[in-house]
């Protein structure tokens, strides 16, 4: 799903190999996931030309893109197969959501910024993106009419994993979540076993607060 003339091929390719590739991520799926989408097209037109960096952007309503490494550890940790049915919370540009397509049935994608969830869908549509459904709404509580699912992200710094998408997983799902202060984060995972929830501490992260009745107070 690219661009038909897509002149950050090359630099794409040297995003893939020196930023996610060289820095342990291992899934191939994911590696080509991330070969393929066009991350040029899910930032603002004048900050096109660092879609590539190896950093986060800006894209508005103070939300940003995530840095391309987090993007690709995160999907990576999820351990996503083409039947999977996906949460994700804070769909922000949808270049995430994008990326989580590629490689699952169906993603569900929540945005709180109704500005944001609009542009996404447009965003998303051009793509050709036909399996993400983006809602705008308060992302903490999940999405409790579709539930249960195989794998949620959460793409924002909560205090706490929420409890409601804690119960929206379905039993052999897999959560991913950073958590910790507003500031700074762990990125968490959290698997559903017959037997209850099991959490497992990964990196270090920086990630813009998840606001919701679930998350921190606007």
């Amino acid at each position: 799903m690219q661009d038909e003339r897509d002149e950050f091929g090359a630099a794409r390719n040297r995003m893939v190999d020196q930023q996610i590739v060289a820095r342990g991520v291992e899934d191939i799926l994911v590696i080509e996931a991330m070969r393929r989408v066009p991350r040029h097209r899910f930032v603002p037109p004048d900050l096109r030309p660092q879609a590539y960096e190896d950093h986060p952007l800006q894209i508005g309503c103070g939300q940003t893109i995530s840095q391309p490494y987090m993007v690709a550890l995160m999907t990576e940790l999820l351990v996503l197969t083409k039947n999977d049915h996906v949460l994700e919370v804070g769909t922000g540009s949808a270049y995430q959501a994008a990326i989580l397509a590629e490689l699952a049935a169906a993603v569900v994608t929540i945005e709180r910024q109704a500005t944001l969830a609009e542009r996404a869908r447009d965003t998303l549509d051009e793509l050709d993106y036909e399996n993400v459904e983006v809602l705008s709404g308060d992302g903490t509580l999940g999405c409790p009419e579709r539930a249960p699912f195989d794998a949620i992200l959460v793409t924002a710094g909560s205090p706490h994993v929420p409890a409601s998408l804690r119960e929206q997983l379905a039993v052999g799902g897999r959560l991913v979540c950073p958590v910790g202060g507003r500031d700074v984060q762990t990125l968490v995972k959290v698997e559903r076993t017959p037997h209850g929830y099991r959490e497992h501490n990964n990196i270090s992260c920086v990630f813009v607060p998840l606001i919701g009745a679930e998350g921190w107070a606007d």
